[in-house]
């Protein structure tokens, strides 16, 4: 067993009471392992008739399964192909709670390294729109490259402080989750690293930060959407007290029942008071009058859940769904005003702020190093090849890097973002080189020329690797020019076919290394 700061573990006997000794010796079990599947380009039925693994469906997550170690699920030419991300089972609860739905705007505020976001972006469907966010640059690029892996082509990556962007969005997203940071008690057993680096304030200085991010959410939540806020930690100071700050400054915000699973716990309205400590010292009869007029309002904080060890098969978890109230028809001009006012939303800059941009560039947004006439032929003269449905006034090409853009990005600027849209390659003179990213986003037979290769095939290890490999074997490797490679009609990337040879293009900064 990790060994546990004494601190929280007195913490927790207070928390927990009775069920203490059960919540300790669930530390002696062994962590459990799970996959998500992705199912923007695999069913779970098929999912579980194509892959190897020892695999036991989680009860609670529809496209969740627990796996054993031996498996080694990452080093599966699958994995390459983004059929499956790799994810604690408990964590994977907040993502499958949030209802997304496709066409609707969803935000990850603090996404990185992009476990929740990849499920929230594979169920719209390519529809909508993926604001994927990380304040820190270097957990940006990894969360862009699972978003890139999972191939979602309607994602708006960005490195923004929540502030930042709340100024930009105001009631823009229909659906917000923030897996908010925090002291990750809930990851002690997982990762022994964290219970050596907590201490007793951290749970402090983190509910201040994330007070600050789930009041930046809200402001950007639309009239009717829903946000979903998490942690994985068991401190009250972290979870049912960030709620009640929220409910306390927010007035159109409600908490909504979350469906139940046998295992989940409530939410704990005593914690709410920030002294929750000493009163539970004292005992519930010594408690003041106050404290019990607190408790009676914080009622709806059972509607909460949280998650425990020895209760779940997984780690420790905080979840909270709650719902912006939409205007009354007496404040907003009635329902056609309120609906009429969210379809208005738009994700470009405030109205004052597109004017200072316009008037820096020459010739407006439109002069933005604007593609030229040639440079769109040849990228279109290469999208002949491919099926996939695409709106043409949504391609841009800025400096030879050509994009397909979601039409609720198309004019942003003023944010620091690293992918707006599916980055689709580069014009490079007279000719068009498709980038990893689209290969990913792309399904088999939507492209014209693709070559797929059997799991068992040792050509896709070589692939993989960045080898050159042979293919005049192959019937469908009969002409020449880019092929979409597959395993098991997945993508993985590109070639280059010449001569029953096939150069590799697959990413170097991806390739297998064992």
């Amino acid at each position: 067993m990790a060994k546990l700061p004494q601190e929280f573990l007195e913490k927790m006997k207070k928390l927990l009471g009775k069920q203490y000794e059960a919540f300790l010796a669930s530390y002696e079990q062994p962590r459990q392992f799970g996959l998500r599947v992705n199912t923007a380009k695999i069913s779970t039925e098929e999912f579980e008739r194509l892959v190897p693994f020892h695999l036991k469906k989680i009860p609670w997550v529809e496209n969740g399964y627990f796996y054993e170690e031996q498996d080694a699920p990452a080093r599966h030419p699958f994995y390459y192909a983004g059929l499956y991300y790799l994810q604690e089972p408990s964590a994977m609860t907040p993502a499958s709670i949030l209802p997304v739905r496709p066409g609707d705007r969803v935000l990850d505020l603090c996404a990185a390294p992009g476990g929740k976001a990849t499920e929230l972006g594979a169920r719209l469907r390519g529809e909508g729109l993926l604001a994927a966010n990380d304040i820190s640059a270097s957990r940006a690029k990894a969360l862009l490259k699972n978003i890139e892996v999972f191939g979602i082509p309607n994602a708006f990556v960005t490195n923004e402080v929540p502030a930042k962007l709340a100024e930009q969005f105001p009631e823009f997203f229909d659906k917000i989750l923030v897996d908010a940071p925090c002291s990750g008690e809930g990851m002690f057993r997982k990762d022994p690293a964290a219970a050596r680096a907590w201490d007793a304030r951290k749970p402090f200085a983190c509910a201040k930060q994330q007070k600050e991010i789930i009041t930046r959410a809200a402001q950007m939540l639309a009239p009717g959407g829903q946000l979903l806020y998490s942690t994985c930690t068991f401190s009250p100071e972290e979870n049912e007290q960030v709620i009640a700050y929220l409910l306390d400054t927010q007035d159109d915000m409600e908490l909504l029942e979350i469906p139940q699973y046998e295992g989940f716990s409530s939410g704990i309205p005593t914690v709410a008071e920030e002294d929750w400590m000493e009163a539970a010292r004292a005992g519930k009869g010594e408690r003041s009058a106050a404290s019990g007029k607190r408790d009676e309002k914080y009622t709806d904080l059972r509607k909460c859940v949280r998650i425990f060890p020895h209760k779940m098969p997984g780690e420790g978890h905080f979840l909270a769904l709650l719902r912006k109230k939409k205007p009354t028809d007496a404040l907003d001009g009635g329902q056609d005003g309120a609906a009429k006012r969210i379809e208005d939303r738009t994700i470009c800059l405030n109205s004052e702020r597109r004017a200072e941009y316009r008037k820096s560039v020459p010739g407006g947004l439109q002069g933005k190093a604007a593609a030229s006439k040639a440079e769109m032929e040849i990228l279109q003269e290469f999208l002949r090849d491919v099926s996939m449905p695409m709106d043409i006034s949504r391609l841009e090409i800025r400096k030879g890097q050509a994009y397909y853009v979601p039409k609720e990005t198309k004019e942003n600027r003023g944010l620091v973002f690293l992918r707006n849209g599916l980055y689709l390659g580069e014009v490079k003179k007279d000719r068009f080189e498709p980038s990893q990213s689209f290969a990913m986003a792309l399904k088999k037979e939507e492209y014209a020329a693709a070559i797929d290769l059997s799991c068992g095939d040792e050509r896709v290890v070589k692939y993989l690797k960045g080898e050159t490999i042979e293919v005049d074997d192959l019937a469908e490797a009969k002409g020449k020019g880019w092929q979409l490679v597959c395993v098991n009609g997945y993508p993985l990337g590109w070639g280059k076919l010449a001569n029953g040879t096939l150069k590799n293009k697959y990413h170097p900064g991806w390739r297998m290394k064992y």
